[in-house]
């Protein structure tokens, strides 16, 4: 689960990271009134306004149809007034949203950081994740902070750092140092990163993160490190922990058919394809997604029904599917362990008979427990259903549909 920045922001606050402060916003009004607060606070004329949707680039990325950024730096009220409006409701195209970009519901009003001081301003860049391979966390940091990242990942690699964290000793106090002395810091900067760094991975295990990114971290003038963004995306499947962050999901940023899924408890991923897969196991979907390729279909979507396969879940698989029109043909790819081939066969034959008449071919493969009873069923519905008991014989029939 993603949050947004500005809600990120305040969860990293209640473990003691320091970060740009400012005002979610829905209303040009409420921009108004945080830029005067904002403006009363920090005795200075610069804030920012920060469009706030799940995708990064938001700096580089524009409104659709001009050419407002996503991110601005206003010096006055009619300045932020003018920004917020441009922004708000208005949809943003980035590097990660693709054409379609992502309409804006909300802005951040935030505080000017580069205020004047006695030493130079600097931004880094730092972000904590899981190693699978190393079956680690680890810190991967740079030197060369800000927009352009994806850049200095590809050209010079060499400027990305990474710390492991060994899950028995957690961060050590010598690898948080060793950070900031790589980030080429001394002084009050230097104490203050190591206290930032080891904070945040404070933050990363309380919070169940899968991703948690900074960038940039930046030095003040006056030797502060602050996150002036975060991006932190949660693990599903420890929010059963923290209902207060469950409550923070923005439904409106994420695909409506895989919200639509999560309310049967399915596992869905829509994909660019023109085959959907209906398939009860993510192993199985796997594989029944390599078969679609090699039989000259792509799949259209990755869907796990789970052990528990019935009439619902079928009838709602089938909605869900239906509703990308760029779907040519669906095969149900079942193993009848958990749950027996005939009790699926039947569930197949009375969500088709919700649905009425459904255009596309269906594709049913059915193996495992009563397979042979289940193809009968089928075969003996009078539907338009195919049935096979073979993969082969289910990638033939998915090669035709897509011809």
């Amino acid at each position: 689960m993603n949050l947004h920045e500005y809600q990120a922001k305040e969860q990293i606050k209640q473990y003691g990271v320091p970060v740009q402060e400012g005002y979610a916003c829905s209303t040009v009004h409420e921009a108004e009134d945080a830029y005067r607060n904002i403006k009363s606070q920090t005795q200075n004329n610069f804030a920012v306004v920060k469009a706030q949707i799940h995708a990064g680039g938001r700096g580089k990325g524009k409104i659709k149809g001009t050419e407002q950024r996503g991110v601005a730096v206003g010096k006055s009220l009619e300045e932020i007034a003018n920004i917020a409006g441009n922004i708000l409701g208005g949809t943003l195209v980035t590097i990660q949203t693709g054409e379609a970009g992502k309409k804006v519901n909300k802005v951040l009003i935030a505080q000017d950081v580069y205020y004047p001081g006695p030493n130079p301003t600097l931004e880094f860049y730092l972000s904590i994740l899981l190693d699978r391979g190393k079956g680690q966390n680890v810190i991967m940091y740079s030197t060369e902070g800000g927009m352009d990242i994806e850049e200095v990942a590809h050209k010079t690699p060499d400027k990305i750092f990474k710390e492991w964290v060994h899950p028995s000793g957690g961060l050590l106090p010598f690898q948080a140092r060793k950070i900031a002395f790589n980030f080429g810091l001394k002084g009050e900067a230097f104490k203050n990163c190591v206290k930032f760094v080891t904070n945040l991975y404070n933050a990363y295990l309380g919070l169940d993160c899968s991703m948690l990114e900074i960038n940039p971290l930046f030095k003040t003038s006056d030797d502060k490190m602050i996150a002036v963004d975060c991006k932190m995306n949660l693990d599903d499947n420890a929010l059963m922990r923290h209902p207060d962050l469950e409550a923070l999901r923005d439904l409106a940023e994420e695909d409506p058919t895989e919200v639509e899924a999560g309310k049967y408890n399915l596992n869905f991923v829509k994909l660019d394809g023109n085959v959907g897969c209906m398939v009860n196991g993510a192993g199985l979907a796997m594989a029944t997604m390599d078969m679609i390729k090699l039989s000259g279909g792509n799949p259209a979507n990755f869907l796990d029904v789970g052990g528990t396969a019935n009439a619902q879940t079928v009838e709602a698989g089938f909605r869900i599917i239906m509703k990308d029109p760029n779907v040519k043909a669906i095969l149900i790819n079942i193993f009848g362990g958990i749950v027996r081939c005939d009790r699926v066969a039947a569930g197949v034959i009375e969500a088709y008979k919700n649905l009425g008449n459904i255009a596309i071919p269906i594709i049913v493969r059915l193996q495992g427990t009563n397979a042979e009873e289940a193809k009968k069923l089928i075969d003996e519905s009078g539907l338009k259903v195919q049935s096979a008991i073979l993969l082969s014989e289910a990638a033939d029939l998915v090669k035709k549909a897509v011809a």
